[in-house]
């Protein structure tokens, strides 16, 4: 098809007296067409109508389309099992011809150096040691050179949020004027876009690396399309074909396609180490000293003597059974205090309800072990009746409830009952095997009202 110069060159040479035979010959075109476009006397490219076999049928497509929701590879489908030879790209075309969508020219965002991050999460399913998990994958992107950084979590709250940024700043090596995140609640409080207010724990943080937090108006996704879009090259790159032993290995992985990635051209920007060389100089420096992310629980020593962590259970010394302890969770590690002692645990980073013991919380082999611990009741209960520790030990022997509680709760009667009285009632008790503290007490109580109340005769008016 001859286009608008060729059609402008055979109206001019024409209006000059030049002949057809002349003109086709002057451009090389054939004489045929050279007399269509004397006769059209128009420079403009005729566009070709064809009829559709849908003509007249829009009604039926309508409905359709409409019944199989809007999928035309369906209505294709429902149009051959009914007899119409129709090919797909024709329907597609005729589709579009009857309503045309609205079309906007795509804008183009630019970002200084160092001066904007985008970081969200997208979740994959990931095949780890031969199961499949759904991951979050939390990625980073610096907006001025493209470089990427990304990490995999099984779940992601503000902790998880602290560590991936500390771990995307190191990265960079320092740290943007400002974050774009989109209107999730694990960096928001209230609003949303411009009316975001970060929650004070993430406030915090940001303000730790002088940075903050900014989020996109809600449904402007491609304000964020930096660290949008390569998930789907994440997707398709890095988790195809790649096997993993456990997170630890599946995030040392992906930092090492990180480095691999970003020293490689891109079309729109270049090589991205190569613009980031230019940007480093501009980000914030990282404070002198970054302290770890953690997050602090409290839990109770089970009577196996574990502490249950993200359904993973964590082994503590013997001595620790029943007490409350304080368990610090970081990206790596499982810290639990008890005074001043502290046990450490290699954090596993799946729920896969898991039992980790240390060498040392582990009974001897072949040997039945009983749990034999100083409380500090026990403690308690020998400075104020030293010589109820026959009866004590029997308690804990045969007692029906945990130790703690039984001592827990004598030492409870010892200071409120006379102690010659309550020595007198666990004597009785020892001999005759009687370990039920309700009973004892009713019997201290006998033996308190007859020697320290007058109670008043029945028959006395």
């Amino acid at each position: 098809m001859l286009h608008h110069r060729q059609r402008a060159a055979i109206l001019e040479l024409s209006a000059k007296g030049l002949s057809a035979r002349q003109i086709a010959k002057v451009l090389k075109i054939s004489r045929p067409s050279v007399k269509k476009v004397v006769e059209s006397g128009k420079e403009t490219v005729p566009r070709a109508l064809r009829p559709s076999r849908l003509e007249g049928r829009q009604e039926e497509i309508e409905e359709l389309t409409r019944r199989c929701k809007g999928n035309l590879v369906r209505v294709h489908e429902e149009l051959t099992e009914q007899g119409t030879a129709v090919s797909y790209p024709a329907l597609t075309a005729f589709v579009r011809s009857q309503a045309p969508p609205p079309r906007q020219p795509a804008g183009q965002y630019e970002f200084a150096p160092a001066y904007e991050m985008q970081h969200d999460t997208s979740p994959h399913d990931i095949e780890i040691n031969g199961r499949t998990w759904r991951m979050q994958t939390a990625s980073a992107v610096l907006c001025y050179s493209h470089r990427l950084f990304f990490q995999h979590y099984y779940r992601f709250t503000r902790f998880e949020a602290k560590v991936f940024l500390t771990e995307a700043f190191r990265y960079f090596e320092g740290a943007p004027e400002r974050t774009m995140v989109d209107n999730t609640s694990v960096i928001r409080l209230c609003g949303t876009g411009k009316d975001m207010v970060p929650a004070p724990e993430m406030a915090a943080f940001a303000e730790r690396f002088s940075c903050v937090f900014v989020a996109h108006e809600k449904g402007d996704a491609n304000r964020s399309g930096r660290v949008e879009r390569p998930f789907d090259y994440i997707d398709n790159n890095f988790l195809a074909g790649r096997t993993f032993t456990d997170v630890r290995d599946l995030n040392r992985q992906a930092r090492q396609w990180c480095q691999k990635v970003n020293a490689k051209p891109k079309r729109e920007v270049g090589v991205p180490d190569e613009l980031y060389a230019a940007e480093r100089g501009k980000l914030r420096p990282l404070p002198v000293f970054i302290p770890e992310p953690e997050r602090v629980q409290i839990r109770i020593v089970d009577v196996e003597g574990f502490v249950s962590v993200d359904r993973n259970r964590y082994s503590v010394p013997p001595a620790w059974l029943h007490r409350q302890v304080q368990v610090r969770v970081t990206a790596a590690r499982v810290e639990i205090d008890e005074g001043d002692q502290t046990v450490v645990h290699e954090r596993v980073l799946l729920p896969l309800d898991q039992r980790v013991q240390l060498p040392a919380h582990r009974p001897p082999r072949g040997e039945k072990v009983r749990l034999v611990r100083e409380l500090d009741e026990e403690r308690a209960l020998s400075a104020i009746l030293p010589d109820i520790a026959p009866f004590v030990a029997a308690l804990k022997k045969h007692g029906r409830k945990a130790p703690a509680f039984l001592l827990r709760r004598l030492l409870k009667m010892a200071r409120d009952y006379p102690q010659d009285a309550l020595r007198a009632a666990l004597g009785e008790a020892l001999r005759y095997g009687l370990y039920d503290l309700d009973r004892i007490e009713r019997m201290v109580l006998e033996r308190t009202a007859h020697h320290y109340f007058r109670l008043r005769d029945p028959d006395e008016r």
